[in-house]
């Protein structure tokens, strides 16, 4: 797996602080930061996601998909899941993650509370790389909700 990105600025003062990621899948994401009135100079145009924020979203899509994977092979009738990430990041640079919890929701029917359970569990004890990373700096808690799909 490899990521080219690329500044997308170019001279000048208000040149910002937008760039392209070029994944080896094929794929394309554009990241900026956040404006600094006080120094226009480092921020950037409000244009995309920040690059902590895409990290966030990743850790996201890679424990769902976990969720999903674990639940569709366990032959349960899953028809929707999403998982809701809110952060806690350090005052002082490297700005790391200090907390994450994460609140699943997951709708199907007649799925056992206890197999999402064991689903989100397997997710961060052993597939889900991206938060076991993350676990290395953050406290990261889970929680779900079950909604039964009519």
């Amino acid at each position: 797996m490899d990521c080219t990105v690329t500044w997308t600025g170019g001279s000048g003062a208000r040149s910002g602080m937008g760039f392209i990621a070029e994944t080896s899948s094929g794929h394309v994401l554009v990241m900026d930061g956040a404006p600094d009135s006080s120094k226009p100079e480092n921020g950037g145009q409000n244009l995309a996601p920040r690059p902590m924020e895409t990290v966030l979203a990743g850790t996201g899509g890679c424990t769902a998909y976990d969720v999903v994977l674990i639940l569709k092979r366990g032959r349960h009738d899953i028809r929707g899941c999403s998982v809701k990430l809110t952060s806690e990041r350090a005052d002082a640079d490297p700005k790391v993650f200090t907390k994450i919890n994460m609140h699943f929701t997951v709708q199907g029917k007649g799925i056992p509370p206890q197999a999402v359970e064991r689903a989100i569990a397997m997710s961060h004890e052993k597939y889900c790389s991206a938060s076991i990373m993350l676990g290395k700096t953050a406290a990261i808690t889970t929680s779900f909700e079950l909604v039964e799909a009519a």
